[in-house]
């Protein structure tokens, strides 16, 4: 929900039983996005919708990036993140993600990421 152009609400995040009616963009193979903001300075969130299987690919941290998974889980080569965690990796880290079963997540990132193809 829209409230004006500075505000935006999104009530019931954790306990939807779907995110189907969300705008969603293409992202990376098997991974959409749904763009909450960007500013100038780079710092951005959006929701990240991963299909089973999908993985998106090896990439560095130059700022904070703060995931909270809100459906299914995914993993990195440090654990499996489960609805209702929090991940905090800061700037100078880097990982791989994929998701096994599938989730949705809200990733608020400092600064862009640099995918390392």
């Amino acid at each position: 929900m829209i409230i004006n152009q500075k505000i935006q609400v999104f009530p019931e995040l954790l306990t939807r039983s779907s995110y189907d009616d969300l705008p969603w963009e293409p992202f990376r193979q098997g991974v959409e996005i749904y763009p909450l903001y960007k500013n100038d300075m780079g710092a951005s969130a959006a929701l990240l919708r991963y299909e089973a299987g999908a993985k998106v690919p090896h990439h560095s941290h130059s700022g904070y990036e703060h995931i909270f998974v809100l459906s299914g889980s995914q993993a990195d080569a440090h654990g499996k993140y489960t609805k209702g965690s929090v991940v905090i990796n800061s700037p100078d880290t880097s990982h791989q993600v994929s998701s096994e079963e599938g989730c949705v997540v809200l990733i608020v990132w400092e600064k862009p990421v640099i995918i390392n193809e």
